[in-house]
């Protein structure tokens, strides 16, 4: 009989471990799903935080160009007594590939009642680096038609271009000048 109390003892403590482990199994379980949500919600968290820099980068850039384009139309705003105004705005140049260049502008012309518009041409003086001498070219060339230079504008226009220069040369820089007949009506340096 003692056998049988042991017995019955010990198979009641086995069936109270088997609950018990059984309840430790659906904590276990209540547990990683639980750690699971936390890791998904920091994951979806850190991708919200990515998209949210994402798009201030992209409204600070977009902002950086609106402020340019406010200076811009200040800058055209007629001053009293002053009379027609030609500007180059914007002038950047960039490399595509090795020795061939893009460049881009805009001019702004302010005009006033003698000079309701402008007729000249542009030029472009380019200072380059070639096997340690200083060389200058100047666009357009006797090569370029000269017709793709010339200028004609109300208000303003958009002038874009290529040039290339000779492998192995470094570009120094770039000036864009108006001309008006022989005279300098305007010079500026690019941005490269």
């Amino acid at each position: 009989m003692a056998q049988r109390n042991e017995a019955g003892t010990l198979g009641q403590e086995v069936e109270a471990l088997r609950q018990q482990l059984l309840v430790q199994r659906e904590e276990l379980n209540i547990l990683r799903s639980g750690a699971g949500t936390g890791q998904n919600a920091v994951s979806i968290e850190r991708a919200t935080q990515q998209q949210l820099l994402g798009r201030i980068q992209g409204l600070e850039a977009q902002n950086a160009v609106l402020k340019e384009d406010i200076l811009l139309f200040e800058r055209l705003i007629p001053v009293a007594g002053e009379g027609a105004v030609i500007r180059i705005e914007n002038f950047r140049v960039a490399q595509e590939v090795p020795g061939h260049f893009r460049y881009r502008l805009l001019l702004a012309f302010q005009p006033d009642r003698q000079s309701p518009d402008f007729r000249g041409r542009l030029q472009l003086v380019i200072d380059f680096d070639l096997a340690g001498k200083a060389v200058q070219l100047l666009l357009p060339d006797k090569r370029e038609s000269v017709a793709e230079y010339q200028l004609e504008l109300k208000h303003f226009l958009r002038r874009e271009g290529a040039f290339e220069l000779p492998v192995g040369a470094v570009l120094l820089g770039v000036e864009a000048r108006v001309l008006q007949g022989d005279t300098l009506k305007f010079k500026r340096l690019a941005q490269l």
